[in-house]
């Protein structure tokens, strides 16, 4: 009820497949995983990852904290962004209480379970840009609930030597 025009957009792009087969562009241990950005799909842009989305911004509905578990859109910065509009699909996780993000992007959903494989992707090893060493995927993302939409972390795929990967 606090974000609706967020909360119905990434309804819309879950129920559509958008998400799935997007890669963690962003991983920052203790703080937050990202996600979003339809370039991941392709290995060959991984210099572009984060710039990525639908073409579009979503007005911002700024409001939630930023508790654990918290989803969030992600946003251009001030200076290029005043009025803090949202990313159109880009979005990312917080791992823990991130009281300095609170009042600057919308909160908009809460992760219900599979928060400890969240953690194990944000630990993985990861390149000066916070990109994962190796590909982390979403297989597919799916909402819950009435009108507050949650992100349901499925377990990954597990490869040889990394648990977090998949």
């Amino acid at each position: 009820t606090n974000a609706p025009k967020t909360s119905a957009n990434f309804k819309k792009l879950a129920a559509s497949g958008f998400y799935d087969g997007i890669a963690f562009h962003r991983v920052i241990p203790n703080y937050i995983v990202q996600a979003g950005d339809p370039l991941t799909k392709d290995a060959a842009q991984k210099h572009l990852w984060g710039t990525g989305g639908p073409g579009y911004t979503i007005p911002a509905e700024i409001g939630l904290p930023h508790e654990r578990g918290s989803v969030a859109m992600a946003r251009l910065g001030d200076a290029a962004n005043p009025n803090k509009a949202s990313s159109g699909s880009q979005f990312y996780i917080a791992l823990d209480r991130l009281a300095k993000l609170d009042r600057e992007y919308t909160v908009f959903g809460k992760v219900t379970s599979g928060l400890e494989y969240l953690d194990q992707i944000a630990a993985s090893a990861a390149d000066s840009n916070n990109n994962p060493a190796e590909r982390v995927e979403i297989v597919a993302a799916s909402t819950a609930g009435g009108v507050t939409p949650t992100l349901a972390a499925a377990q990954p795929a597990a490869t040889a030597g990394s648990p977090a990967a998949g």
